[in-house]
């Protein structure tokens, strides 16, 4: 017996559809942050892309890379939702937010600042070309897709992003990189 789908549920949003959208939110959370380095601003542009989703359910082809069609509708919304925020005061220089924060407590902490720092010094677009293939395991074709822009693009701005984080970080290469699994990965030339 088939269950009957709600009155005013969009074309295309079934169960089906609902556990693959529940099932991206962590991997979606730690894109939005990347971006945004504001876990409610985050978790606020992770709603409004899951909203968009559901109700755009139908455009979504089955069977293609779930993940990099919400990476890519979450990006949209990000990039809109700068251009509608230009007016606000910006941190650029980290001073405001050097100020809420406290020493850490820890070499790992510690470690994890001065990459965040570094990373922070990158040009945008590298940084989102790094987030994606090194932090999210996205190919660099899904990624160019994701950014709408060429693969070799892509590839070109990781090898950028790589090579200006070592040279931050007073690095000689990936060898010196420590434990941190994320760093390592961000890191590591594919």
């Amino acid at each position: 017996m088939q269950t009957a789908t709600p009155v005013g549920t969009p074309s295309g949003a079934d169960a089906e559809m609902r556990d693959l959208l529940l099932g991206a939110i962590p991997a979606l959370r730690a894109f939005a942050f990347s971006l945004t380095y504001d876990l409610d601003r985050s978790d606020d542009l992770v709603q409004d892309t899951l909203v968009r989703a559901w109700t755009k359910a139908d455009t979504f082809r089955r069977g293609t890379n779930l993940t990099a069609w919400l990476f890519t509708i979450l990006r949209n919304l990000f990039y809109s939702e700068q251009r509608k925020r230009k007016r606000e005061v910006e941190d650029a220089d980290g001073v405001l937010a050097g100020r809420l924060t406290s020493l850490p407590e820890q070499e790992v902490r510690v470690e994890m600042r001065e990459f965040q720092a570094a990373l922070n010094l990158l040009p945008f677009a590298q940084r989102e070309a790094l987030v994606l293939v090194g932090a999210q395991n996205f190919t660099y074709e899904e990624a160019a897709e994701i950014c709408g822009v060429a693969v070799g693009t892509v590839k070109s701005r990781v090898s950028r992003a790589r090579l200006r984080l070592i040279e931050a970080l007073g690095l000689e290469g990936t060898d010196d990189i420590g434990a941190d699994a994320l760093t390592r990965a961000a890191l590591d030339p594919r």
